[in-house]
């Protein structure tokens, strides 16, 4: 069997990104062969750079060039609530709504025993270390609307009852099963802002 040329070594590699089959993959291809060289090494720069360069943020874990975070250690941002995430993709999406100005932490993932992810394999105890040392009002558990969410969402509002804060759940307008970055903007502002206590 002859050895795969690079142009479709590219396209193998293309196809390993989440959600990118072949033909997608292919059409990328072609694409970055058609830019300019300067164009294509600004991309594969950048890219090295993100992987040599970010980091986590080791307040509230999420992706971050200096550390802690701009969102961390931004004076105007409102320290005593914290909206807990799973990813910091769902970070971003509450971010550009606008209409969120607490702080946040990123869990890292969701429980999901069936894909062997634990409570110990996620942030929660880094959450609570943060409830612990006090001044938190409200705990805002902004999980995705999936079984998964769910879960981790009443793992951690159980946890939390021992602490005299507020626990709530982004409310309406998230409809069942949906994931958090796949939420348009007003829908995840109606979500935020109708949000409701959870009482176990």
């Amino acid at each position: 069997m002859a050895e795969k040329s690079i142009f479709e070594k590219l396209i193998d590699e293309l196809t390993k990104l989440p959600g990118i089959g072949p033909k997608l993959a292919q059409r990328i291809a072609f694409y970055l062969l058609k830019q300019p060289q300067e164009s294509v090494e600004v991309l594969a720069n950048t890219i090295l750079k993100v992987k040599k360069e970010i980091k986590y943020c080791s307040i509230c874990f999420n992706l971050t060039e200096k550390d802690p975070c701009e969102i961390c250690t931004n004076p105007e941002r409102d320290k005593s609530i914290i909206c807990v995430v799973a990813e910091p993709k769902d970070l971003w999406a509450i971010e550009k709504t606008s209409k969120f100005h607490g702080v946040y932490h990123v869990l890292g993932g969701l429980i999901s025993p069936l894909d062997g992810v634990f409570p110990e394999d996620l942030r929660i105890k880094e959450l609570m270390e943060r409830v612990k040392k006090g001044n938190i009002k409200e705990v805002i558990l902004a999980t995705d609307s999936t079984p998964e969410g769910e879960a981790t969402a009443m793992y951690i509002a159980r946890l939390l009852m021992e602490y005299p804060v507020k626990v709530t759940r982004l409310a309406h307008g998230l409809p069942a099963g949906t994931e958090l970055d796949f939420a348009d903007e007003m829908t995840l502002i109606h979500a935020l802002e109708g949000r409701k206590e959870l009482i176990l």
